[in-house]
């Protein structure tokens, strides 16, 4: 996972950046769009394993082209949530945020102990928190 920040140093990781969450610099402004998409980043990395499951099914495409289904999946359950509180995708608030969280909270009660759910709701709360 990255869901916290590494420093690379040739090539290895060496310090764990805690500035850094699902891609989103803490220490400077960042928008709704992307927390929005760390949240994405977040489902997808929390469940890429219970998709990996789903391979099969899908007659064992190629790696790559697997990786693209995956996100896609994300993305598309995601932009479902919004659809369902009849907010915009595109333009998100912090109040969206706090119910697509809740959402995805619940969803993944079914495939996820609380004790994960939680340190990831935690971490994306970080996130909406430091939204104006």
């Amino acid at each position: 996972m990255y869901n916290i920040g590494v420093i690379v140093r040739e090539g290895k990781r060496t310090a764990k950046n805690k500035n850094i969450i699902y891609g989103v610099d803490i220490t400077k402004n960042f928008t709704p769009i992307l927390v929005r998409d760390a949240m994405i980043q977040c489902f997808y990395e929390a469940h890429c394993n219970v998709l990996e499951l789903a391979r099969e099914t899908f007659g064992r495409p190629p790696e790559k082209k697997f990786e693209k289904m995956k996100k896609s999946h994300v993305k598309e359950l995601v932009q479902d949530i919004f659809v369902k509180i009849k907010a915009d995708f595109n333009n998100p608030t912090k109040e969206n945020l706090l119910l697509v969280l809740k959402n995805l909270q619940s969803f993944a009660s079914i495939y996820r102990r609380p004790k994960i759910i939680k340190k990831h709701v935690s971490e994306i709360m970080i996130l909406i928190n430091k939204l104006n």
